[in-house]
């Protein structure tokens, strides 16, 4: 990655805490790259996470379904492969 990111093992503090809310439940730990970006400001990392958990778990008029399938139109739009 060109990106500079710090991984979960050498995470510390904030980001620490932010890594452990995100990271799998087994005992490896994978950290998301979309993730990882903000992990030189972990506030950011922060505010990516409040709107993510809002917009896909908030109360809204739209099910979970209808929302995954916002996501992946617009990922498919934008060709994203992530």
């Amino acid at each position: 990655m060109w990106i500079k990111t710090i991984d979960y093992e050498n995470s510390t503090g904030e980001l620490r805490k932010l890594y452990d809310h995100v990271k799998d439940g087994d005992d490896s730990v994978i950290i998301d790259n979309i993730l990882k970006i903000h992990s030189l400001h972990p506030k950011t990392l922060e505010a990516h996470l409040m709107i993510y958990e809002e917009m896909m778990h908030g109360v809204n008029n739209l099910t979970q379904i209808q929302r995954e399938m916002i996501g992946v139109v617009v990922s498919s739009v934008n060709e994203c492969k992530y």
